[in-house]
Order: C-alpha cells, then sequence, then structure tokens
C-alpha cells in the first residue's frame, strides 16, 4: 500500500469525555495509512483512553485519559501492534537534597511527569537518571517538576573532562566555602548566648552575676537577639525549604529542623514577651537550644559536605588524566592546540614524558608506555607502528606519532567515567528497603513528636507544657534520616571509584550486589585462562642434534605454512634472532604434515603417524611424549635426513597470572569451573595443574549458554561467567554475573555486567571481593542508622524518665544527628583502602613450568 504523507484520524470512545490528562508520544515503524489505523485502534483499547490520534507525517500519537495517563498500558499496546515508542534518558544535576526523603520527593515529582517511565535519584552524587519515552518529556518539564517539589534541577551534558572537574570542584567549593561561613557565624552568636543561659553549669554564680549586673530581664532580650540572628540568619536556610515542603505535604529533614528550632523559638519569644500567656512555672527560654540546634546541624552539614566530596575522588582523579593540550601536525607543522580541537585522523605527536592526548594509532616510532590508568598494570607497555594507543595513558621513554582515532566522549577514558558515573549513579536492589522505609519515615517521626508533646503534657510533671517542648523538639532533631539517604550510595560511590582504579568497571550497578552471592565462577579457556594464541612450548632434541639447528630448520619448512602452529613455530624462531632459509621441494601432506628442502638438507615436520609413515622409531621420545600428554599437550616431530630430530610441542600458553587469579578464588570460598572446547583428556590435564574444581570439556561455541544453565543446578547456584570472545557473549548474559575481559570483543564487553580493563584474570577475584566489601559495607552503614534512629527516638521522646530520670537534650540530639551522617559516610570511605585479594595470593601461587594450556579451542 502506498504511504499517505499525512493521515490524522482520531478514534474516540462512545460518551467519553475530554477531560483529564493527555500524552503525546512519537512511534516507530509507520509506513502507511493502515498502519495508522492499526496503531490508533490499539491504543484505543487501553483502559482510561477517551481519545487517541495519530499522525504518520510527525509519527506521533496524541492521546487524552478520563484520569492519570497510564504509560506502560500504551507501550505495551503499541508493541503488541508491532510498533515501537523509542525510549531516551536525561540525567540532571539536583540541587538542595540533604536526606533520603528528599530524594524519594524528587524522584516522585519525576515520576509523575507525563511520559517518564523511571526515575532514580542518587543523594550521594545529586543526580537524577530519568528513563522516558523519547520525545515525549523534555529536559525544562523535568526541571520544573523538580522545581515544582521545592528543589532545583539542571540537566548535565557532556563536557571535557577539564571543564567537568572544575565545574564540579567550585561548586562543591562554593558549597564548603557557605556551609563554613554560616557555621563559623552561628558559633561566634551562639557562644554568648550558651554562656549567658547554661553557664552556671560551668562556672559557679554566673546567674547571680548576670543578674545583679544587667538583670535577667535584660538578659533575655539579649538572648532574643543572639538567637533570632543564629535563627534566621546561618539558620534560614532550614525555614525556606522546611516550612515550604511541609506545607506542600512533603516534610523532610529542613522540615524537622526548622519545625524543632522554631517551635524553642516561638516559645521562648512568648516567655519574653507575653509571659501571661503561658503558666508561671513553664515560663522559661530555651534561646541557646534553637541556636546550638543550627549550629551543630550546620556543622555536621560542612563534615558531610566534605565527607562526600572525597567520595568522587576517584571519578576526579580519571577526569584529571587527559592532557589539556595537543601537538599536532597542521600544515607540516606541530602545532600545540587544546585537546578540545583534535579532531579524528589528526596526526599526533608525542614526546617522552607526555600524556597522551587522545586514542590513536601508532604510524612511526617506539616507546614503552604506561598504561596502568587503564589495565591497572604497572609494567609499560612497547608501542610500535600499528599498536593501538589510548588517552590518558603516559609516554615513558621513546616518542612517536600516531592517528587520532577517537576524540572527546567517544576515548576509552570518557567511557570509563560515563561507564563508572552509571554504576555510582545506580541503585541497588537493597535500596528498595531504604526507600519504603524513607517514604514515610519523616511523616512517622512527626506525628511520634505530635505524640510526644500530648503524652508530655497531659501526664507530664510540673512545668508539663516545657517538658512537652523540650522533649518533642529532641525528637524531631534526632530523627533526621540523613543517615539513611547516605548509608548505601556513598559505599557504591566509593567502591566503584576503588575497582575503576583497579581495572575494575562496574556497567551495572546491581552487579555490585550480585556479584557478592557467586558461588561458582565459569571461566573460558581460551582467551582468558590463556593467552589464546598458540605458542613454542617445548623443543626436545634428540641426541646429536642442537635445539637452534632444529628450529632453524623446521621454521623455514613451517613459514611456507598458514596453519596458526606453523605460525607459533615461525614466531618461536624469530624472537631468538634465528635465519630461516630458502626452502625448495615444499609439500604438504594432508592429515599428516609437511616436507621440504633446506640448504640441502631434507626436513620433514608432523604428527606421530607422519614419522611412522615414514619409518622412524619414536620409542626415543616416549618419556618426553608422556610428559608432554600429562600437560595436555600433543607432541609433533622432525625429522632431518632420514633421522629424528626433535619432539615438538605448540600450544595455548596459560597466562602468567591464572594460577594466582585461581587460588584467590578458592581462598574466598568459591568454586571454579573452565569451559572449552578442548577434548577431555586435555582439559582435565589442565584442570589439574591449575586447581580447577569443575571441566565441562567439548563444548561447542553455541553450547555455552547450557552449560552456565547447567551450572546453576536450577537455580541452586549464583553463577558468574567470565569469557571475552563473540562466541561468549550469550553466555555472559545467561550467567547470574558476566565478566568480560576488557582485552575481549566489543560484543562481549557489551553483553557484560562487569568489565575487567585488563587480561589479567585477577581482575575476577578482584571484583568479587570488592563487591563483598561494599556490600558488606552497606550493611554496616544501614545498620548504624537505623539503629541509631530505632534507639535514640524512643529515648528522646522521655521513655526512660520514669526508670531513670534520663533525658535527651535537644541540643545532643542535634550532635548525635551529625555524628551519624558523619560516621556512615567515614565507614564509606574505608572502602578506598581496600586491597585486593589476588595480591596475597600471587605471593602464594607458583606458576606452572611451562605455563601451558592446549590450543584447542
Amino acid at each position: 500500500m502506498a504511504p499517505d504523507t499525512n493521515v490524522a484520524s482520531p478514534v474516540r470512545r462512545a460518551g467519553a469525555q475530554e477531560a483529564g490528562s493527555a500524552l503525546s508520544l512519537p512511534i516507530e515503524g509507520m509506513t502507511c495509512a493502515s498502519c495508522v489505523g492499526r496503531v490508533e485502534r490499539a491504543l484505543a483499547k487501553v483502559p482510561g483512553v477517551t481519545q487517541a490520534t495519530v499522525n504518520l507525517a510527525t509519527e506521533r500519537a496524541d492521546l487524552r485519559f478520563a484520569g492519570q495517563a497510564d504509560l506502560p498500558a500504551v507501550l505495551a499496546a503499541v508493541d503488541r501492534a508491532g510498533y515501537a515508542v523509542p525510549e531516551g534518558t536525561t540525567e540532571l544535576s539536583i540541587e538542595g537534597m540533604t536526606c533520603a526523603s528528599c530524594v524519594g520527593r524528587v524522584e516522585r515529582a519525576l515520576k509523575v511527569v507525563p511520559g517518564v517511565l523511571e526515575a532514580s535519584v542518587n543523594l550521594a552524587t545529586e543526580r537524577a537518571l530519568v528513563r522516558h519515552a523519547g520525545g515525549a518529556v523534555d529536559a525544562a518539564t523535568l526541571e520544573a517538576a523538580v522545581r515544582r517539589a521545592g528543589y532545583e534541577a539542571r540537566r548535565t551534558t557532556l563536557e571535557t573532562a577539564d571543564a567537568r572537574v572544575d565545574r564540579e570542584r567550585e561548586a562543591r567549593e562554593r558549597e564548603l566555602s557557605s556551609l563554613w561561613r554560616a557555621t563559623m557565624l552561628a558559633a561566634v552568636l551562639t557562644v554568648p548566648l550558651f554562656l549567658l543561659e547554661m553557664g552556671s553549669h560551668f562556672v559557679p554564680g554566673v546567674h547571680e552575676w548576670i543578674a545583679a549586673s544587667i538583670g535577667m530581664e535584660a538578659a533575655w532580650y539579649l538572648q532574643f537577639g543572639l538567637a533570632t540572628l543564629v535563627v534566621f540568619g546561618p539558620g534560614l536556610r532550614f525555614h525556606r525549604k522546611g516550612w515550604p515542603n511541609l506545607l506542600r505535604g512533603g516534610p523532610d529533614m529542613n522540615s524537622l529542623v526548622a519545625l524543632g528550632t522554631g517551635a524553642a523559638w516561638i516559645y521562648s519569644t512568648v516567655a519574653t514577651f507575653t509571659p501571661s500567656l503561658l503558666p508561671a512555672d513553664a515560663r522559661n527560654v530555651y534561646y541557646e537550644a534553637s541556636a546550638v540546634i543550627v549550629t551543630l546541624i550546620l556543622l555536621g552539614r560542612f563534615l558531610e559536605a566534605r565527607s562526600k566530596g572525597r567520595t568522587s575522588e576517584a571519578i576526579k582523579r580519571l577526569m584529571g588524566l587527559q592532557a589539556k593540550t595537543a601537538r599536532v601536525e597542521r600544515g607540516g607543522q606541530a602545532v600545540e592546540l587544546p585537546v578540545a580541537e583534535v579532531g579524528a585522523g589528526d596526526i599526533v605527536l608525542v614526546r617522552p614524558g607526555e600524556r597522551l592526548p587522545v586514542d590513536g594509532e601508532v604510524l612511526d616510532g617506539a616507546s614503552f608506555v604506561d598504561e596502568s590508568m587503564v589495565t591497572g598494570e604497572p609494567v609499560p607497555v612497547r608501542k610500535e607502528a600499528g599498536a593501538s594507543v589510548v588517552g590518558g595513558t603516559v609516554n615513558k621513554t621513546g616518542s612517536f606519532r600516531f592517528r587520532a582515532t577517537a576524540v572527546g566522549a567517544d576515548t576509552v577514558l570518557a567511557q570509563i567515567v560515563r561507564m563508572v558515573e552509571s554504576a555510582q549513579g545506580s541503585k541497588l536492589p537493597i535500596q528498595a528497603m531504604v526507600d519504603r522505609v524513607t517514604m514515610w519515615f519523616v511523616p512517622a517521626v512527626m506525628a511520634v513528636a505530635a505524640l510526644t508533646f500530648a503524652v508530655w503534657l497531659v501526664f507530664g510533671p510540673d512545668p508539663a507544657l516545657t517538658f512537652a517542648l523540650v522533649n518533642a523538639v529532641a525528637v524531631l532533631i534526632i530523627a533526621c534520616p540523613c543517615a539513611m539517604g547516605l548509608a548505601t550510595p556513598t559505599s557504591i560511590m566509593v567502591g566503584t571509584g576503588r575497582a575503576a582504579e583497579l581495572g575494575v568497571l562496574f556497567r551495572k550497578g546491581e552487579a555490585l550486589q550480585t556479584l557478592r552471592d557467586a558461588q561458582i565462577v565459569a571461566v573460558d579457556k581460551t582467551g582468558t585462562l590463556t593467552k589464546g594464541r598458540p605458542e613454542l612450548t617445548d623443543l626436545v632434541p634428540a641426541p646429536g642434534f642442537a635445539e637452534a639447528e632444529v628450529l632453524a630448520l623446521v621454521a623455514a619448512v613451517e613459514a611456507r605454512s598458514e596453519h596458526p602452529v606453523a605460525e607459533a613455530i615461525v614466531e618461536a624462531a624469530r624472537q631468538r634472532g634465528l635465519t630461516l632459509s630458502t626452502v625448495e621441494a615444499f609439500e604438504a601432506v594432508p592429515g599428516y604434515g609437511v616436507a621440504a628442502t633446506v640448504n640441502g638438507r631434507r626436513v620433514e615436520v608432523g604428527a606421530d603417524r607422519y614419522m611412522v609413515r615414514l619409518g622412524h622409531d619414536l620409542a626415543t621420545f616416549t618419556e618426553a611424549a608422556a610428559r608432554l600428554a600429562d600437560d595436555g599437550k600433543t607432541p609433533l616431530y622432525a625429522a632431518v635426513d632420514g633421522r629424528l630430530a626433535a619432539a615438538i610441542a605448540v600450544a595455548d600458553p596459560i597466562k602468567e597470572t591464572t594460577p594466582a587469579a585461581v587460588e584467590a578464588l578458592h581462598r574466598l570460598g568459591l568454586k571454579v569451573a573452565m569451559v572449552t572446547g578442548d577434548n577431555r583428556r586435555t582439559a582435565e590435564a589442565i584442570a589439574r595443574r591449575l586447581g580447577i574444581d569443575e571441566v565441562e570439556a567439548e563444548v561447542l561455541p553455541d553450547g555455552k549458554v547450557a552449560v552456565v544453565e547447567r551450572l546453576k543446578a536450577g537455580g541452586q547456584r549464583k553463577v558468574a561467567f567470565v569469557g571475552d570472545g563473540i562466541n561468549d557473549a550469550p553466555a555472559l548474559a545467561a550467567a547470574d554475573v558476566g565478566l568480560a575481559i576488557g582485552t575481549g570483543t566489543d560484543i562481549a564487553i557489551e553483553s557484560a555486567d562487569v568489565v575487567l580493563m585488563s587480561g589479567d584474570l585477577r581482575g575476577v577475584p578482584n571484583a568479587i571481593a570488592l563487591s563483598q566489601a561494599t556490600m558488606r559495607n552497606i550493611r554496616q552503614n544501614l545498620f548504624w542508622a537505623f539503629a541509631y534512629n530505632t534507639a535514640l527516638i524512643p529515648v528522646a521522646a522521655g521513655l526512660l524518665y520514669p526508670v531513670s530520670g534520663v533525658l535527651l537534650s535537644p541540643m545532643l540530639a542535634a550532635a548525635a544527628m551529625g555524628v551519624s551522617s558523619v560516621f556512615v559516610l567515614t565507614n564509606a570511605l574505608r572502602l578506598r583502602g581496600f586491597r585486593p585479594p589476588a595480591e596475597a595470593a600471587s605471593h602464594h601461587a607458583e606458576p606452572p613450568a611451562t605455563h601451558t594450556a592446549s590450543a584447542a579451542a
């Protein structure tokens, strides 16, 4: 059917009213008028839809609902009709959040915006990630929704690392500077106020001296002035946010502080200026309490902000690795340019000691480059023509030119930063429980405070009103949920940042929690346990032959072959500096081997059956053949001038770090399974050498998913799969957690939950141990936050008073509240000192003598 370029056909339900919400969505996949009709009919059937209008030219659907728009139902209807609504994500920077209830309020404000599918807000990073129907929501609408909730929002944009670091540092410094000035001003005003009211507790006779010198009435007037300056000066920030949020029906930490300090100040003001309104025995002032509470909470906020700044230092260090300038060839000249002006295809010159500005491919020259910031490996890597280089790494000795292949947001460094930021901003499943609690926590605290006030007013001793006020204020102040809101995100930030420093990138934040529960690690052999390329591992010469002589002759013959085994032998000869002579009369014997004449000498190379066919007795190499078989290797043989000359083994060597990695996994209490296409005898020989617990041998590339499902044992075991190739991608996705070796293919990395930036398998136990440490840290933080509130709210309410006469002063409550947040942040920062277990294991694990494994994959 020919497409109609401008179709709009409203479909209405009988008797539907047009009042209610509206929604406009883009639709993908429509090609003609019948597509329009199909989408409209599907949308009209969604419960609540009163009108559905689809336009082919604009490729949009406009919907009206009788009530609240049901976006998931609309998306499902479009999908069932065979079309799609594209999704988009918007990241916002949120200002003004102080506690977990703020997070919940911002999330709720974003989720009710028509077109939003999901909103996740992180208190530690002060970011919101909003997933929405593409084209249905713009950043301005989301920002307006956040402002209506009482906070400020700004869409984050891609920018250079330097600009990002500078902007965030400036914002953090402004916040710290503002909090420090407010804290110092409040402290300067609070100290004399505190001494006026509480001085007699420290120096006997102070009250008598005040009464005799200026009089108690004048002292109260002075306290009123000082307290007013504190409460409505530095403390004004609490009232500006707290009261509007309270009036909106969404009280937060600021509301609790505003209520507590406001109640103490108002009560004291009434007692000062209109004492007749209060019973005679209740005419007391609590100016010092309101001022001290403001000062202590400001101090807590300052310490909290300083600690929060330290949690993101890993990201700052990563972003600070980018070079500021680059020397680029322009018109035959080397010109120094800002790195932002380097384009793909530019020729960049690098001198010794310089940091590489962008990613690229070496054209000429040679050097060693320190790539530890990407791989975590401290040993510099040699770079010569054809090698890939990564922006942010450091050139050590030589100089070279390279062609820029990725710049700006496309560089490896930029992708690492985005990946770490994504993990840091994500919410773990454990956070869902915290969110449910904090959603009702502040209103519940206010209810407890009101109940406390009522109980003390009715049943308390004289002056009952005073006791009621003091205890209600103590409940409001002690119960601030800052620690709850910071418990999870700060640990995630520090944990994922430390992981990035170790070359472990969590692509999905949930993997940080899931990886902790892994019970068995399944490892693809080729390229993961092994180097992924065959190498000459053994050459045993027969009596009368020199090793170098035989290798030179065999390599000369194998140079004419394209087999991977032949390439390994030739490469070994080149590495030893052997000269390969001219070959004559080359012939390949299918299924047996190859033969040729080298410098007049007849050389034959092949399997044992080829030697038997040529009439050679292999008894000379019986012992060597048995040893190689125990190592899981099948030997080749070489004959020179009709005499058996050597036994040769070519295999895919085990990486030097693999034994230490396997031992580290065992030390963590995990089992290790090897997945390989090798025959079982070879696979089990490798497993014995490495101490691997389970072997899945003779697995075809498309059978790895079935192996993962089998290892899960019907869901009884959590399986982590480690791989690096294209054929590993389905298994990486099927496992509970997929870990991709970063030196592997892009498709494997995209399918994984965790990326190991180097090819070092020790990254696996490091990732698992860090996951365990992070989750342990989160549980400690949550226990402290919840236990603190559970234990101290009853004390603040006066529950111990009938038994022991103990009451919690509002001032002590404010100090305790600040301490709880600082404790949580300090505990999270301990993760910066995490020591990877594989480092310790490497001192215990002795690598196999030849580090070998069969080349079969």
